[in-house]
């Protein structure tokens, strides 16, 4: 499978061509909300899983296929974590030496701590990671981290980074029902935001299906609280914006399966995409991915979502997330 996906539609960096260095979830973090499943295996192994080479041809190659000005960010997100790449930095180096783009690396920053890997993305333009708690025990609720991996050293390595590198640096929270919406998680968060200091803060709620479907949103209760305690540099991201387009030099089927193992793609953008409902394509197509060993449709809180057909959910009595081969 390529190492490159998209463009795709992103809420914050418009059309974002992707660049995926590490294997299907392969990652130290194992958060109850992700929209690729649960981690099997855990690992925090730091290695060249797929060599920089292979990247960067990689790139070159989807480059030729697509059309001057429809990129506007190249993000360097994996499957797993991008920081566990040993090659990361000369990932980093060579993609803008190739494409003049801004990068942005999307990352659960828990090895920043290591200067190693504050050097491999230290000349990235942005910086995303990831800060869902400063609670040791709210850390471990929600993102179940590899063992030796504490909160104390991911917030120390987020606030070097930030005095080190001249990168943006936004920071994700992701607000649970229940997990970290409460003043005795924001609270210890608040501090930590302050010490490191970023550009923006983006509280998310998550809109794909999760990893364990018991996993819920914060309600609208918590996202004031959120804001009140955490304060003006945070902001509520709202739901996806753009459209997904579909290459022309790729067919249908491919490019979805590009896709869904890094992004679980929504129905109603894939058959606006293909021409509509009632398209002699969309039914092809979509004929096609139910019949696809790597393709499943899953629905989320009544809205469809072809995901990538390795990813791991947990099972609950909840009816919010639920498997279907059909469409339509």
């Amino acid at each position: 499978m390529s190492c490159i996906y998209g463009p795709v539609p992103s809420r914050r960096l418009g059309q974002s061509l992707g660049v995926d260095p590490i294997p299907f979830k392969t990652c130290n973090y194992n958060c109850v909300y992700c929209q690729l499943g649960r981690t099997t295996p855990l690992t925090n192994e730091r290695k060249e899983y797929i060599e920089s080479d292979v990247v960067l041809a990689e790139l070159d190659l989807s480059l030729a296929g697509l059309e001057h000005g429809s990129v506007d960010h190249v993000t360097i997100v994996g499957e797993g974590e991008p920081l566990l790449n040993s090659a990361l930095g000369r990932i980093v180096r060579g993609v803008k030496e190739i494409t003049g783009l801004p990068v942005a690396v999307i990352t659960n920053g828990s090895l920043l701590y290591r200067p190693a890997v504050r050097e491999d993305v230290r000349e990235a333009d942005l910086l995303v990671p990831s800060l869902d708690a400063a609670d040791p025990e709210c850390f471990r609720s929600i993102n179940r981290p590899w063992p030796s991996i504490r909160i104390e050293d991911v917030i120390a390595g987020l606030e070097t980074f930030r005095k080190e590198s001249a990168a943006r640096m936004w920071i994700e929270v992701m607000l649970l029902r229940g997990l970290n919406d409460s003043v005795e998680a924001l609270e210890p968060l608040a501090r930590a935001l302050e010490r490191i200091g970023p550009d923006e803060v983006h509280l998310n709620l998550p809109v794909r299906p999760p990893a364990e479907p018991w996993v819920e949103g914060a309600g609208s209760e918590g996202l004031l609280r959120a804001m009140a305690i955490l304060g003006d540099v945070a902001e509520i991201v709202p739901p996806d914006g753009g459209r997904f387009v579909l290459r022309r030099d790729v067919h249908p089927v491919a490019a979805v399966l590009q896709v869904i193992p890094r992004h679980p793609l929504l129905e109603r953008d894939l058959v606006r995409a293909l021409g509509g409902p009632e398209s002699v394509r969309t039914h092809d197509v979509l004929g096609e991915l139910a019949m696809h060993p790597r393709a499943r449709r899953r629905v989320y809180r009544g809205e469809a979502f072809w995901t990538w057909a390795d990813s791991v959910v947990g099972s609950s009595p909840s009816s919010r997330l639920t498997e279907d081969s059909g469409w339509g």
